[in-house]
């Protein structure tokens, strides 16, 4: 069933078609190492001024754009640099979350809640979980599966409280130990959280891609919420390829696309940024709307 808060909520981030063409710039710690990698030093004023540059150039063309709040909401809003009309995501994970013996724990800030995303001016709450469903429960140790699914349960509960939709992301991890996750336990993986963090019922997951046509369609019997594609800093060509895939196999409703689409900004300053965002960036965004119109799945028509 869908509920009250997508019913209104998600009109805001998807476009007149039904279908998400989403801008993020919502990375914190994963922007610094990218400054870091290009050896530029990563003040709040360079990470603002780069996210304020990139959805000055791309949000016109995009349904909503996903901020972080502490740098990337106040740089935007600064710089005025969000397109009217453009809706508005905003990540309400803590920045920094803790581990249990390397791996990663899922918490909640109370205060960081869905009034608090609306009083900053977002339609939507985003929050990142990373979750192995297949993580083995061991006496005397946390559940870090039920500890995430509680955790999002939370989320979910308050967004429809206040009447905004709640987007989960995940990603999933490697275990402590583990080899290289081979494709086809990636993909279990994948298809598996979709499944467990679908049942909770949030308006729209973002989720990786499962790696294959099969595992899309996995997904699409998994699943009866709207899903969107994330990009995880793929090169873009390969990311293209994964969007129609995505919507023809999966049934995916659009994308969430960051690094695969302004990666090489972070690089660039002054009228170079410009140009590269204005040119390369805008031309890739038109290339993934190209990609998902006409085989997008309209989030109005999830099961």
């Amino acid at each position: 069933m869908t509920t009250e808060s997508a019913t209104t909520g998600l009109d805001r981030i998807a476009g007149p078609d039904g279908v998400f063409a989403i801008v993020a710039m919502d990375q914190r710690n994963t922007l610094r190492r990218m400054f870091a990698a290009v050896e530029r030093e990563a003040t709040e004023e360079a990470l603002g001024a780069v996210k304020a540059d990139v959805i000055r150039a791309l949000s016109p063309a995009a349904s909503a754009v996903l901020l972080d709040p502490d740098i990337g909401v106040p740089a935007v809003r600064g710089a005025g640099a969000l397109a009217g009309g453009t809706g508005l995501l905003i990540a309400a994970e803590p920045s920094s979350r803790g581990n249990h013996n390397g791996e990663p724990r899922a918490f909640r800030l109370p205060e960081r809640d869905a009034a608090w995303v609306r009083d900053l001016g977002g339609h939507a709450v985003k929050f990142l979980v990373q979750l192995r469903p297949d993580r083995p429960k061991v006496a005397g140790e946390p559940d870090l599966v039920a500890e995430v699914l509680e955790v999002v349960e939370r989320v979910v509960e308050d967004c429809r409280k206040v009447g905004l939709p709640s987007v989960v992301e995940n990603v999933v991890y490697q275990l402590p130990g583990e080899d290289e996750l081979t494709p086809a336990a990636k993909e279990d993986a994948i298809v598996e959280s979709a499944r467990l963090l679908d049942g909770i019922g949030p308006d729209l997951l973002k989720l990786e891609y499962p790696g294959s046509p099969a595992g899309c369609r996995r997904i699409a019997e998994a699943v009866r919420r709207p899903w969107a594609v994330l990009s995880a800093g793929v090169p873009f060509e390969e990311f293209s390829r994964v969007l129609r895939v995505s919507c023809d196999e999966g049934g995916a409703a659009g994308f969430i696309a960051g690094r695969a689409l302004w990666k090489e900004a972070v690089g660039l300053d002054g009228p170079a940024r410009a140009e590269f965002l204005d040119g390369t960036a805008r031309r890739r965004l038109d290339d993934c709307l190209a990609a998902v119109s006409g085989r997008a799945t309209p989030w109005t028509k999830a099961r």
